[in-house]
C-alpha cells in the first residue's frame, strides 16, 4: 500500500504538513508522497489572477496517482477534497479515500458553494492579486489549538496566498462515488465547524469522529496513521 497526501488551501510545502503522520507511517513500511499544488505556489508559477486554479492541482495530483500501480489511499484534507473528487475519478490503484474536514462535491460543483456569502472571518482576499489566504493571526486559535509552539509556528511560516479562482471553479467528476470512502470529522475544528463537516459526511461510506483541531495529522498523528493502517 502507498499513501497519496493532498493538503488543504492557502498552505505551501505540502510534505511537511504531512510529515508527522507520513514518519510514523514509514516505520510501518507504508511509504507516501504529498503533490505540490500549482494554485498555491509550490511548482514555480505565481498564484494569482492569472495563476493556475483548480485544474492545475487536479493535473498535479491525477498524475502522481496514475504514475504506478500499488494499491493507494488517498488522503485529502480541507480543499484537498476538492482536488481528489476529480484526480482520483477513473485511477484504478486509488482503493480508498479518507478525507479529513474535507469537502465532497458532487460533480458540477465549486468550493464557493459550500461556504457563505462572505469570506470567513479567518480568510483575507486580495482582489488585486487574485489571491486569498489564511490570516496568520488566526491560524492557532482558528485550526492549530492542539500544537505545541514549535508545530504552530512552522505551520504558521508555511501559510501562503492562493489564486481565489480555485474558490469558483467546478469539478469534473466524483471520485467518492466509486471509490470506497471513510470521512474523518474533527470533532474540535473551528476552521470548518464539526455540524457542517457532519453535512459533508453523509457523503461518505464510513464515517470516523476524534476529537481534534483542524489538522490531526500534525496533532494527532498517532491517531492518522492507526486509521490509515486500519483502512
Amino acid at each position: 500500500m502507498r499513501v497519496v497526501f493532498v493538503h488543504g488551501a492557502c498552505v505551501r510545502d505540502g510534505t511537511w504538513w504531512w510529515h508527522r503522520t507520513a514518519d510514523l507511517l514509514a516505520e510501518r513500511g507504508v511509504p507516501s508522497v504529498a503533490p505540490a499544488l500549482p494554485s498555491c505556489g509550490e511548482t514555480g508559477l505565481a498564484p494569482g489572477t492569472d495563476g493556475p486554479g483548480l485544474p492545475e492541482d487536479v493535473a498535479a495530483v491525477r498524475e502522481v496517482l496514475a504514475a504506478g500501480d500499488e494499491p493507494t489511499v488517498v488522503v485529502a484534507h480541507s480543499y484537498g477534497g476538492m482536488v481528489t473528487a476529480e484526480a482520483a475519478d477513473g485511477i484504478e490503484a486509488v482503493r480508498h479515500l479518507l478525507l479529513i474536514s474535507s469537502y465532497l462535491p458532487e460533480v458540477g460543483q465549486s468550493l464557493s458553494e459550500f461556504g457563505g456569502d462572505e469570506p470567513a472571518p479567518f480568510l483575507a482576499v486580495d482582489p488585486d492579486a487574485g489571491t486569498f489566504s489564511a490570516r496568520a493571526d488566526l491560524a492557532e486559535q482558528t485550526f492549530l489549538q492542539d500544537g505545541d509552539p514549535e508545530i504552530v509556528a512552522a505551520a504558521i511560516a508555511r501559510l501562503t496566498p492562493q489564486s481565489v479562482h480555485v474558490t469558483g471553479q467546478p469539478v469534473h467528476a466524483a471520485a467518492w462515488r466509486q471509490v470506497p470512502s471513510t470521512y474523518l470529522v474533527c470533532g474540535r475544528d473551528r476552521g470548518t465547524p464539526p455540524e457542517r463537516q457532519r453535512e459533508f459526511a453523509r457523503r461518505a461510506g464510513t464515517v470516523v469522529e476524534l476529537d481534534t483541531d483542524h489538522h490531526p495529522f500534525l496533532t494527532r498523528p498517532a491517531a492518522v496513521r492507526d486509521l490509515l493502517l486500519d483502512l
